[in-house]
């Protein structure tokens, strides 16, 4: 982490839980909370990888970060595995919902068992992980909930009709969910990416054509990274942000 960067002593020793937190966006996530002394734990369906991270962090906090290998798609796991974090961390103070699987799939090709799986796996998790810690977060007099997005639908992007219904619906779920916990100081924002140069999307989706339609769009010639959205989830959990909530924030060089 680069010590010109913001460090929020609001974060020291807050129980943060991270989906998806084992590769790519939600990896930096957890690092970066990691580095700011909160306790955290992190799901992920890839246990190597959750493994390997957790391991590679030890050391790095106020205690070593937690990873839980689970299949966020099963509900009741999920439910299971967030009551193990409460367990062994307590009480959870921030949540972030960052799971989600951006796979390329055309309108003809889908079926009634793709799209419920596509559902499940980028919007469904994202509403009852938030309400197995909204207890938590109740006792606790506040916390903060934040819901990974995407500017694919903004933008119009075609090519995968499932995902971007998914992460169009997340912004209806922040602010529904924020005006029914906003009571209890719980604040919900919706973080919203723009095209992210993970590992994922250098191998997969990245070329030379692409790379030209990135130079198009953002007003900024940089490329985004994990870091980025990371610093953002930061500010978000953080008190510095306590009267931000039901609101989108983009991440994303200016394209949307």
């Amino acid at each position: 982490m680069k010590s010109s960067y913001a460090r929020y002593p609001s974060l020291a020793n807050r129980v943060v839980l991270v989906t998806g937190g084992a590769t790519g966006i939600g990896a930096s996530i957890v690092a970066h909370f990691v580095d700011q002394a909160a306790k955290v734990a992190f799901l992920d369906v890839d246990r190597d990888a959750g493994e390997a991270l957790a391991s590679t962090l030890a050391g790095h906090g106020p205690g070593d970060p937690l990873f839980v290998a689970v299949d966020l798609c099963d509900i009741v796991a999920l439910q299971t595995a967030i009551e193990r974090v409460r367990s062994h961390l307590g009480p959870i103070g921030v949540l972030v919902n960052n799971a989600a699987n951006d796979r390329r799939h055309d309108m003809d090709s889908v079926s009634v068992a793709t799209w419920d799986a596509g559902i499940a796996v980028n919007l469904r998790h994202q509403f009852f992980a938030a309400q197995a810690v909204a207890p938590d977060m109740r006792a606790l007099g506040g916390g903060s909930i934040i819901n990974l997005g995407s500017i694919s639908w903004m933008i119009k992007q075609g090519g995968m009709p499932v995902y971007t219904t998914s992460k169009s619906a997340i912004q209806g779920l922040t602010r529904s969910l924020a005006r029914d916990l906003g009571p209890h100081s719980i604040r919900v924002n919706t973080l919203v990416p723009g095209w992210v140069m993970t590992e994922k999307q250098l191998r997969m989706w990245v070329n030379e054509t692409t790379s030209r339609q990135i130079d198009e769009n953002q007003c900024l010639p940089s490329r985004l990274e994990s870091a980025d959205i990371a610093r953002m989830a930061l500010f978000l959990a953080a008190d510095d942000s306590r009267m931000c909530t039901a609101q989108d924030f983009i991440v994303d060089g200016g394209w949307a």
